[in-house]
């Protein structure tokens, strides 16, 4: 399974914004892109003007890296969203927000997307009572996901349901914080996304 192995904070200061990759250290005085904010490298304080392509790839970077996906899968992503009715850009953030580890992430299980890849990776979860390992596994409305009851005893799942008491769904999922499960219940509409992402500037990347 392949996946990105180098240093998160530079890929946020990559692309000038905090992507919160690593969870609840980054809304901390410890996030390193608070303290170096300039682009990684010895020429990251040049000022460069950007053109209309590099904010577009810049764009497609940033959407890329939030959700923890390589370009391949990415770009298989974006197609499967052109290829359906309705806003291409809407449908594309659906598919990366309907993803099992996103979702797993979003109910409040892990405290970052990468946290959540390895917890399903691992085989922590079941979908609809089946054990799912895949974190790119693609839930649909009326799926239910839970921590397996083989692993709930563990100490990180005991820490998890006491964060759980404070912690708020998105309005597209159902969470029973006291079985440690949750359910799609509709696909997301893009108010339901909170995201600082351009799906436009994606969408117009992927149509030059």
């Amino acid at each position: 399974m392949a996946r990105y192995t180098g240093s998160v904070c530079r890929l946020c200061r990559r692309e000038g914004a905090k992507l919160f990759l690593k969870g609840t250290r980054c809304y901390t005085k410890k996030c390193s892109f608070e303290r170096r904010p300039t682009p990684p490298g010895q020429h990251g304080v040049r000022r460069r003007k950007m053109g209309e392509f590099g904010i577009q790839l810049r764009e497609k970077q940033k959407m890329r890296r939030v959700y923890g996906v390589l370009e391949r899968q990415f770009r298989n992503y974006y197609r499967e969203a052109e290829s359906t009715t309705g806003v291409t850009g809407e449908a594309l953030l659906q598919r990366l927000e309907t993803r099992l580890d996103n979702v797993v992430f979003r109910l409040g299980f892990a405290s970052s997307r990468a946290q959540a890849r390895q917890l399903v990776a691992h085989g922590h979860f079941a979908v609809n009572g089946t054990a799912t390992n895949v974190p790119s596994y693609s839930m649909k409305p009326g799926d239910r996901v839970e921590v397996r009851e083989s692993r709930r005893s563990r100490e990180a799942f005991k820490v998890v349901k006491e964060t759980l008491r404070s912690h708020t769904a998105p309005e597209w999922l159902s969470l029973d914080a006291a079985q440690l499960a949750g359910s799609v219940s509709t696909l997301p509409r893009r108010d339901q996304m909170p995201l600082d992402l351009s799906e436009q500037l994606v969408v117009e990347y992927y149509s030059r």
